[in-house]
């Protein structure tokens, strides 16, 4: 399947939300990932993303994509190449 992950964490759990991530998901913008990851990686992912985040304060956003051909992806502006950024 197809997903769009967002994330809003407490600035000092960003880098270790941000890596972990990285492992299962591309890294599209500032707190956004998206990709095709199968059901039992994104409970995994979510699992481990769960012993980060306080669920009173943080949040994640997953949005499945059922059909991922009907996917269109524009974009405005320059893509950035977030994984040559420095946090």
């Amino acid at each position: 399947m197809f997903v769009v992950l967002t994330y809003d964490v407490e600035v000092k759990k960003v880098n270790k939300v941000r890596k972990l991530l990285k492992k299962y998901l591309v890294w599209t913008q500032n707190s956004v990932f998206e990709g095709e990851i199968t059901e039992g990686k994104l409970q995994k992912c979510l699992s481990q993303v769960g012993k980060i985040i306080d669920k009173n304060e943080d949040s994640i956003y997953i949005y499945i994509v059922e059909n991922p051909k009907n996917i269109v992806k524009n974009k405005l502006g320059k893509e950035k190449a977030l994984d040559e950024l420095i946090l």
